[in-house]
């Protein structure tokens, strides 16, 4: 699913050149929970991002589902991005003037679905995650927990085959993340291929696989 071999990141500030990433080798295979753990600056974030389509890099190279990640115009980057991944953030990302519903058929409208087709699609996945009857509410209606699965559901919509999950359960109480990490190990059970990065020593637990990167290496 996920193939990174040698893979380097730099960052220009100013006049210095900083590494944040060195020559990293990484695989998930198709149907594998796997956690990505590593202090502030490790370098966590930048490879999502680089996994995520949503930053490039310098050397080395990323395959996803056998397509060299590399050199994509911006249109062709998102096509990848809507074809192959759904992600879901610690801070939610909910548009706050549209409903759950529409927030959840939001990809669906960016793939040419039509609008009847795609509300019933995102009722039906506002069901899978328990928030049918908080379809008609608004972000600030909803509890936290109530908005991350708003945010899952939207991430599932598309029936993506990877999940990026960043810092899932790290805005919420203990007893929703809970319930929030139930949902992701449904998801998993399901085939669903996911990558969560994360502090959390409960999420580790929860995964088949725990990846630590430091100083921008991954720990062997």
């Amino acid at each position: 699913m996920i193939r990174i071999e040698n893979l380097s990141k730099c960052y220009q500030l100013g006049d210095r050149k900083i590494q944040v990433l060195k020559h990293v080798t990484l695989h998930v295979q198709r149907g594998e929970l796997v956690a990505l753990m590593g202090q502030s600056g490790a370098g966590k974030s930048t490879l999502l991002n680089i996994i995520g389509i949503l930053d490039t890099y310098d050397e080395g190279g990323y395959y996803l589902q056998n397509n060299l990640i590399q050199g994509l115009t911006e249109n062709k980057a998102a096509q990848y991005r809507n074809q192959f991944i759904g992600f879901v953030f610690q801070r939610f990302y909910l548009i706050p003037s549209k409903t759950a519903l529409d927030n959840v058929a939001l990809p669906l409208y960016y793939r040419g679905v039509g609008k009847q087709k795609r509300l019933e699609k995102a009722l039906a996945m506002l069901e899978r995650v328990g928030l049918k009857e908080h379809q008609a509410h608004l972000p600030h209606e909803l509890s936290g927990g109530q908005q991350q699965r708003v945010a899952i559901a939207r991430a599932l919509i598309t029936d993506p085959p990877l999940i990026l999950a960043d810092e899932p359960t790290g805005a919420l109480d203990s007893q929703t993340s809970q319930e929030i990490l139930i949902l992701l190990k449904e998801l998993h059970q399901a085939g669903k291929t996911i990558l969560v990065v994360t502090h959390s020593a409960e999420v580790t637990e929860l995964c088949g696989r725990t990846i630590v990167i430091r100083d921008g290496n991954i720990v062997p």
